[in-house]
């Protein structure tokens, strides 16, 4: 037996004796348990995620989507100009969600809606100078949140986890499509109604 597939059998003989993890973590009475599944995983996190912002814009009465779409079309980071549909898609939500959603920001004076110059049927949005003002005035409060969401982590690793979730995100885009999993899956080829 040469040294290199002895060493693979005394990797393989090691590896099949160490348990594998249990499927289900528990926290302890404070913390309900979970899967130790990607989506598991991920949907908890994502849950963890919209409470901390939520509370940390309780006071503003703005919704974590609602301000998600503002740090969109904000004048110093976003992307003021942008139509619904490239709304909807960097939210990751239906059209006719995002579609009501700019409407609620309408109302409340936050968003406007311009139009396009080089096609009439697009409207383009833009915060308002009252929803710059608000965004701003809420931005400190949010990013403490998420600040908090990853404060069990050292500096390094809250990068880490920031770049691994972008490679899995690029590396999955296609994926990524609004109401996924809340619809039955419809199939490719339809046959004769019986």
């Amino acid at each position: 037996m040469s040294r290199r597939s002895a060493a693979d059998q005394l990797i393989r003989q090691i590896a099949d004796s160490v348990p594998a993890p249990p499927l289900t973590v528990r926290f302890g009475s404070d913390v309900a348990p979970v899967r130790s599944t990607p989506p598991a995983l991920a949907r908890r996190f994502y849950q963890i995620c919209v409470t901390m912002v939520a509370d940390s814009l309780a006071d503003a009465q703005l919704k974590p989507l609602q301000i998600a779409a503002m740090a969109y079309l904000n004048r110093k980071n976003g992307e003021p100009g942008i139509d619904q549909n490239a709304l909807a898609a960097r939210l990751g939500v239906d059209r006719s969600h995002v579609t009501l959603l700019v409407e609620e920001l309408v109302e409340r004076g936050l968003i406007e809606r311009r139009l396009n110059a080089a096609d009439r049927r697009v409207r383009l949005l833009h915060l308002t100078s009252k929803g710059e003002k608000l965004f701003a005035q809420v931005l400190p409060a949010n990013v403490a949140a998420s600040n908090r969401i990853l404060e069990p982590l050292t500096p390094h690793e809250r990068k880490l986890f920031v770049d691994m979730l972008l490679r899995v995100i690029a590396a999955n885009g296609a994926h990524a499509r609004p109401g996924a999993g809340r619809r039955n899956a419809r199939s490719k080829v339809r046959g004769p109604k019986e």
